[in-house]
């Protein structure tokens, strides 16, 4: 299994990952517009969307994260002023959110969606790189280190505890960890900073400033970083996700 799924390059460059065209289910509103490159069994899916058109939804029926890396989306809802996302933004629809999507010309998004029965968060969620940071909670274990422990801190915008889907945007100063099975299934756009992923054959895949990335819960990869780094991010710790179709 490939350890780091390469969904788009700012810099224009064409990717390795394979895509396919398809749909998350009978009701899914982006069917026509999605390209699936990773799916779990009944779990997670990431690919990239190309949009164009006037969307009206009802009930979304599945819990989404969407980051713009072309074009211009416009998202409305009740009762709140229109959100406009551009290349840097990105947003997070909860399961039940009724919503109008717009795109005048055509937008190219990278998504992180997953299947949830039990939602408690309807609404959409911007995702913005000026975001509420505060002190991740969680400690990095020395051990797994070769430097000094990095300062990490997080701005969640949705944690759907059910499915255990967690998004937001997250920095950290830099840091070195060794290849490692990687805990959690995770999607990447990364905002700022160049991040290094070592692979056990040896290669390493680096990732700048707009480009997103898919790594599988389950995939060895290692993790350098010489400046600060800031991402949005979607974690998903389930075991079934971690089974690649």
């Amino acid at each position: 299994m490939t350890a780091v799924l390469v969904l788009y390059r700012a810099s224009g460059a064409p990717v390795s990952t394979a895509f396919r065209p398809g749909g998350l289910g009978a009701d899914d509103p982006f069917a026509p517009w999605r390209e699936i490159a990773w799916q779990g069994s009944g779990a997670m899916s990431a690919g990239r969307l190309r949009f164009e058109g006037k969307l009206e939804i009802a009930r979304f029926p599945h819990v989404e994260t969407l980051t713009v890396v072309q074009g211009e989306v416009t998202v409305e809802t009740a009762g709140a002023a229109p959100l406009v996302l551009t290349p840097g933004s990105g947003m997070v629809i909860g399961v039940g959110t009724a919503l109008r999507v717009t795109a005048s010309s055509q937008a190219l998004l990278m998504f992180c969606a997953a299947e949830c029965a039990q939602a408690t968060h309807a609404g959409v969620f911007p995702l913005r790189a000026e975001a509420n940071f505060k002190p991740s909670t969680t400690v990095m274990d020395p051990k797994l280190l070769l430097g000094p422990v990095p300062q990490c801190r997080s701005d969640n915008v949705i944690n759907e505890e059910s499915i255990k889907y967690l998004a937001g945007t997250w920095d950290a100063t830099p840091y070195h960890r060794i290849v490692r099975a990687h805990p959690v299934n995770e999607f990447m756009h990364i905002l700022d900073g160049d991040v290094y992923f070592a692979q056990p054959d040896g290669s390493v895949e680096t990732a700048g400033p707009g480009d997103a990335i898919f790594v599988a819960q389950g995939a060895s990869i290692g993790w350098e970083s010489r400046a600060r780094v800031a991402k949005f991010y979607v974690v998903q710790t389930v075991v079934a996700a971690s089974e690649e179709n």
